[in-house]
């Protein structure tokens, strides 16, 4: 097995999946199959995967309860420790935050990265219709900064009800969307600017931001957004996030991403258990002979970007011969 690194993998413990979603409704209209320890490691060595760094998937774990959503995050946080500590070769882990409340998310980063030494957090483009560049969640992105952290940043639904009326599951449109807002407004709002050393990874290629590159540009060009001193353009932001191919892997999408922000830039991540086992195993070996990257840059996008962002993995990357 040579080594790579799945970045945007998913558990999805019974006790997480009662709390947060309705088994004839789930959120974002799919529903994966029942998830445990052993059918991901089953699923890693089809795909020729050595490790993945998990996460909760949306909506996360505030459902309207500030107390309710603390410990939900403690329990799921707990789980993927003993999840790494069981098999950290095979596994390591983000850690949720009961966003949108404050207080209690700044206790469980503390928490989560000082105690139980997990790799990062995990954020949702919005959290209860509070978008992540808001300035209520200041105090937690000047944590991150301070900390140098990882965030992986996932979509969630739209609070959006005219985004729902489609009949249309919202994985379809609406989730690329939501990231794109999220990333749109930390950019514009100088959340990034303020935050240059937080390692922000993009789920599904930053959603539709690839596309509407030039649409930035433009806006940029104009200079009708106050702060652009500040934050510099969003071409210069582009290239300094992070973005996986999850669902995004095609040789269209991988051209524009390659060309927009760099194959130094891209990482690999599956989305299992939410894609189809199949696919997912499907999209590992196609990245690795892909008509876009040179086996060099397919290198890079499977195990070398990630071991700078989540460099404890490397000694098991030496291992394998993949340095």
């Amino acid at each position: 097995m040579s080594f790579t690194l799945d970045v945007h993998h998913h558990i999805l413990p019974e006790f997480f999946w009662r709390a947060t979603n309705e088994g004839d409704n789930p959120v974002g209209g799919l529903a994966p199959p029942p998830w445990s320890k052993e059918a991901a490691i089953s699923y890693l060595d089809d795909a020729g995967t050595q490790t993945a760094i998990t996460s909760i998937s949306t909506p996360g774990v505030h459902m309207g309860d500030d107390a309710a959503a603390r410990d939900l995050a403690r329990r799921c946080n707990e789980f993927t420790a003993k999840l790494i500590h069981e098999r950290p070769d095979r596994f390591g882990g983000y850690a949720a935050l009961p966003l949108p409340d404050v207080d209690g998310s700044l206790r469980e980063l503390e928490h989560a990265l000082d105690v139980l030494k997990l790799d990062g957090v995990v954020l949702f483009s919005n959290a209860r219709g509070v978008y992540l560049g808001d300035k209520r969640f200041a105090s937690v992105f000047a944590e991150l900064e301070r900390r140098k952290a990882v965030a992986f940043v996932h979509p969630t639904m739209s609070p959006d009800p005219s985004a729902h009326s489609l009949g249309l599951p919202d994985t379809l449109i609406d989730f690329t969307a939501d990231t794109t807002r999220a990333i749109a407004q930390l950019h514009y709002g100088n959340t990034f600017a303020r935050t240059p050393n937080v390692k922000y990874i993009f789920s599904h290629a930053g959603g539709t931001t690839p596309y509407l590159a030039t649409r930035f540009a433009i806006v940029d060009e104009m200079n009708f957004i106050p702060g652009g001193e500040e934050r510099g353009t969003a071409a210069e932001m582009f290239k300094r996030l992070y973005w996986d191919t999850a669902l995004s892997w095609h040789a269209p999408n991988m051209q524009m991403l390659k060309s927009l922000v760099g194959v130094d830039r891209i990482v690999f991540g599956s989305d299992f258990p939410y894609l189809r086992r199949d696919l997912a195993v499907k999209c590992r070996g196609e990245i690795e002979k892909h008509p876009v990257f040179s086996a060099d840059e397919s290198a890079a996008v499977l195990r070398g970007n990630a071991l700078k962002l989540f460099p404890r993995f490397a000694e098991l990357a030496v291992r394998r011969g993949h340095a």
